[in-house]
């Protein structure tokens, strides 16, 4: 075999990246669709859980900034070996409070704050160390993927997003039978038990990119190593950029509507559609989506302009909150069993939601890349890129507690409470709820139109 065809292969560190990635999006959307639900029924009330969920997601995508910075120096291997401890101990400490610490979950989500110390204090652990775990795990692993990429970027990153859905998928699937065979805290059980079967993959059988035998190093063009202050040094340098700022909260209103399938859509299911709805199961539509239609969504629209791309995916996800609006006033009620009596009418059209989501996020996510290196200075792109996931963390972090406001202040409001213990909303203020968060993905998807309107007018 010619070395040719030998360079043309990925190298083993590029497979045995990807599988660590299947167990840690595994060991992470294995929990994440009942985080909130979960901080409720231990009795923190209607705000904090959101709140503590938008903190998680916050510190995942804005931490890479600096713990990718640390991972280049100390070295990718070591530095998710650290990652995989931080994140098994974090999830176990999110599972501590019902396996030691003898507290009992409540059938329902509560309003009010019960919850004492011996809850208080394992969950803020288990928030910090998931959330500087995993942020030390994704600029690894993406790092691990464009050194290895070579020219053949497109097929490594396609082949990696479609590792990270498929590990969604299988993380959500082995939590609800374990949920169902023992219990709603056994999640982080398989969440833990992913994390040791990432950190055993790292340990045994993944090698730093620069250890590999293919590996050249040209000491021309290689970047010379940032420290955390020329990160931070940088990080102002980004923000002073108006046009840029500008973006990422204009693009973070995409996101914010996105953080509501963890935030507000499992209330909405756990509190006024079903006492045990099956969020892992809804949620699938999510990951489904994307791996069945990501390739066609590309071939129909991949030569739209990205800014154009963007906005349709604002307006989808826009219209996918609008869509609850139908067994409200159709139908019989969110509680009328469909499908042969097997689930909910509105579970599911919170599947529909869901999937349409997943449809404004092929259109939206990648190509915000694409247009943050086009928005960039020249000479810059690589620099303004390592910000991309900005919106994400300001969507997310915002998007916790001003989702469980829309749920529990408006949808909530006049609500009464039945026999069985679920809600009986008011159809107008639960109509307004859903036509609120649909306003902000629309007005997102204005504000992004209006934004590039202002660029063609104001050239750098």
């Amino acid at each position: 075999m010619s070395d040719e065809v030998k360079k043309e292969k990925f190298p083993r560190s590029f497979w045995t990246a990807n599988l660590t990635e299947l167990f840690e999006r595994g060991a992470y959307y294995g929990m994440a669709s009942f985080v909130v639900l979960y901080l409720g029924q231990l009795g923190l009330g209607d705000y904090w859980p959101s709140t503590l969920n938008g903190l998680l997601w916050f510190m995942v995508y804005f931490l890479p900034i600096l713990s990718g910075t640390i991972a280049d120096h100390v070295g990718f291997k070591r530095s998710l070996l650290v990652a995989f401890v931080l994140l098994g101990i974090g999830y176990f400490m999110m599972g501590y409070p019902t396996w030691f610490g003898k507290q009992v979950l409540e059938a329902t989500v509560k309003s009010e704050v019960t919850a004492g110390l011996g809850v208080i204090i394992p969950v803020a652990i288990a928030i910090f160390l998931i959330g500087l775990g995993g942020s030390v795990v994704k600029p690894c692993i993406s790092g691990t993927m464009q050194k290895t990429a070579g020219t053949r970027a497109t097929l490594a990153f396609g082949i990696f997003y479609m590792v990270v859905n498929i590990g969604s998928l299988f993380g959500r699937a082995i939590s609800y039978f374990t949920r169902k065979q023992l219990g709603l805290s056994f999640i982080f059980a398989v969440s833990v038990g992913c994390a040791i079967l990432a950190f055993l993959t790292v340990l045994f059988l993944y090698r730093d990119p620069e250890k590999e035998a293919w590996y050249k190093k040209d000491e021309k063009t290689a970047k010379p190593k940032k420290s955390v202050g020329r990160i931070l040094t940088d990080m102002v340098l980004v923000l002073r950029s108006g046009r840029f700022t500008l973006f990422l909260l204009v693009a973070s209103g995409f996101w914010f509507v996105y953080s509501q399938v963890y935030n507000v859509i499992p209330l909405y299911l756990k509190k006024v559609v079903d006492l045990d709805p099956a969020v892992d199961i809804i949620t699938m539509a999510n990951p489904l989506v994307i791996v069945f239609f990501q390739l066609l969504v590309i071939k129909l629209f991949g030569k739209k302009k990205p800014i154009n791309s963007m906005i349709i995916g604002g307006i989808i996800v826009g219209l996918s909150m609008i869509i609850n609006l139908g067994p409200i006033f159709l139908f019989g009620g969110v509680r009328t069993m469909t499908l042969g009596q097997l689930l909910p009418i509105g579970s599911l059209f919170a599947v529909f939601t869901v999937a349409l989501i997943a449809f404004g996020e092929l259109f939206a996510a990648a190509r915000q890349y694409e247009y943050i290196g086009a928005l960039a200075p020249k000479g810059q792109e690589g620099l303004f890129l390592g910000y991309a996931n900005l919106p994400m963390a300001i969507g997310s972090l915002i998007g916790g507690p001003v989702g469980a406001f829309i749920f529990n202040g408006i949808m909530c409001r006049h609500a009464v409470k039945l026999e069985n213990g679920l809600l009986d909303l008011n159809p107008m203020w639960n109509s307004l709820g859903w036509i609120l968060l649909m306003s902000i993905g629309l007005f997102s998807a204005f504000c992004m139109w209006m934004f590039n309107r202002w660029l063609q007018k104001h050239p750098a």
